[in-house]
């Protein structure tokens, strides 16, 4: 199953997502910022549930299948670049920003901000069409 999800994301030309591939490649991303750190907490396992729970209206059962198929499939995937312009695809800008909301979700649910969750967000970011500013901007919006 990943195999074949993971040649269609690595295509010179990919096909857009449909809308389970594209819950499957944002919550592998929500994973891989958790596990930027080296420290795949209980916190921010219980924030990414809750992130797909919310997003995609699941169970909390759902939430978290689809959580520990994306965290097969982020331990299977070659890198961030085809995450991010998968989503991009798939995902209009204002959905895009609401995914930098949940990176920085993931990233504070420890309590700890970590340098290479931090850089791992500005790329995601980037990637994404998101300035700077607009992740800043989303990252005061978690913690408000």
């Amino acid at each position: 199953m990943f195999a074949e999800f993971l040649k269609r994301l690595t295509a010179p030309d990919p096909e857009p997502l449909t809308d389970g591939d594209a819950r499957l490649a944002l919550t592998a991303l929500l994973v891989r910022i958790a596990r930027a750190d080296g420290d795949y907490s209980q916190a921010e396992i219980d924030r990414i549930d809750r992130i797909t729970a919310a997003r995609y209206s699941l169970s909390p059962f759902e939430a978290t299948a689809l959580r520990s198929e994306a965290e097969t499939l982020e331990t299977e995937a070659p890198d961030t670049v085809r995450f991010t312009r998968a989503i991009k695809d798939a995902v209009p800008f204002d959905g895009r920003i609401a995914v930098i909301e949940s990176l920085w979700q993931v990233v504070l649910a420890d309590g700890a901000r970590d340098a290479e969750e931090d850089s791992l967000v500005r790329l995601a970011a980037n990637l994404l069409g998101i300035n700077d500013r607009d992740s800043a901007l989303a990252r005061q919006r978690v913690t408000e």
